[in-house]
């Protein structure tokens, strides 16, 4: 009984960590319920940086009702000065009774340390419950901490017949209206969103969000080996980053007085070392990297190894063997050598499927 009891509040406090899905990054999402006597009496998630963590939301909610409670939180309380002080030692000072978090938290500056804090103050604390779930909700704060990049998704628009354009580079549009707003859920919850420059040449998009409400927006990134873009892109109205592989001071100095970051990253082979600038951006703060490009910026990524998982919206239409497909890598052999794939979520979206798939193999090439 008491199992499942946990388990009931601990998925509370996963369902309040999903609030700050759009907001709370480059630091974890993290909800918290606290419970006295089988009653809620204080609850709390992390909305944005630099802001109250999901603990000190409900300690302060709850009150004197802290005093020997029980605390469920998504995440190890935190045992380091931050943009905000330690959350294990504002428990302990409340005086909850037991702590128990959801995962270990992978950042190596807490990672154990704030449960060992809690226990050293005398205070039960378990971890692990639902730690799936919780790992779920922050694939890129981990992938951040753990292997120093961020995790990165490709989100591509196709046919039933996998092509993503006509052969003259029309796409506008393969799928409807609903499969694009859900599009930007995806861009909401990302950090930076990356494409290439024939994408930009082709489509001139914005690459911002707009049809979910959001107090920031992603930083875009654009992949340009030669350093091509027009000035006047879209894309780069408000700041952004364009990454090459070329010197060329004067138009770095024409996009810089545009108020664009231009950042030089050649692999040895004319194009952007795109491994490299993953670590950038992980050194950034980035956790999660939305991809949304063509076939070659797709392809190049996932020989570069850094992709970790494609959401792909079908439409129920086909576009025949010469439009453009959805990845363009070199020519496989052998069916051994291709990327094997995980559906992780498939469901309708308007007329259209969305497919969640994961890299089974290859994924730690980079």
């Amino acid at each position: 009984m008491e199992g499942r009891i946990d388990a009931g509040f601990m998925a509370r406090a996963l369902r309040l960590a999903a609030r700050g899905l759009y907001g709370a990054s480059p630091n974890p999402r993290v909800g918290c319920v606290i419970v006295k006597d089988g009653i809620v009496v204080g609850e709390g998630f992390h909305r944005k940086a630099g802001e109250p963590h999901a603990e000190i939301h409900a300690l302060e909610q709850a009150g004197p009702a802290a005093r020997d409670a029980v605390v469920y939180v998504s995440l190890e309380p935190c045992s380091h000065h931050g943009r905000t002080p330690p959350c294990a030692d504002r428990l302990a000072a409340a005086g909850v009774g037991r702590v128990v978090a959801a995962m270990q938290d992978p950042n190596p500056l807490v990672c154990g340390a704030g449960l060992r804090r809690l226990q050293d103050a005398g205070i039960a604390a378990d971890c692990g419950l639902l730690e799936a779930q919780a790992r779920e909700l922050n694939p890129g704060f981990v992938s951040r901490m753990i292997r120093g990049r961020p995790w990165v998704r490709l989100k591509i628009a196709a046919s039933l017949d996998g092509k993503t354009a006509l052969l003259n580079g029309a796409s506008r549009w393969i799928t409807g209206a609903a499969a694009r707003r859900d599009g930007h859920h995806w861009r909401a919850r990302s950090c930076a969103v990356l494409t290439g420059i024939g994408t930009v040449r082709d489509d001139d998009p914005q690459l911002t969000v707009r049809a979910v409400e959001t107090f920031r927006q992603p930083l875009r990134v654009v992949v340009d080996s030669r350093l091509e873009i027009a000035p006047e892109a879209r894309v780069l109205q408000g700041g952004a980053l364009v990454v090459t592989a070329q010197a060329e001071p004067a138009r770095r100095a024409v996009l810089r007085e545009r108020g664009v970051e231009v950042l030089a990253l050649p692999n040895g082979r004319g194009k952007v070392d795109l491994a490299e600038l993953m670590r950038e951006l992980a050194r950034r703060g980035i956790n999660e990297v939305l991809a949304e490009g063509g076939a070659r910026l797709n392809g190049a990524l996932l020989e570069a190894g850094v992709v970790d998982e494609l959401v792909v919206y079908l439409a129920p239409r086909l576009l025949g063997h010469r439009a453009r497909g959805m990845a363009d890598i070199p020519e496989l052999r052998t069916l051994d050598k291709g990327w094997d794939l995980r559906f992780a979520d498939v469901r309708q979206v308007g007329a259209d499927l969305r497919l969640l798939v994961r890299l089974e193999a290859r994924q730690a090439v980079a």
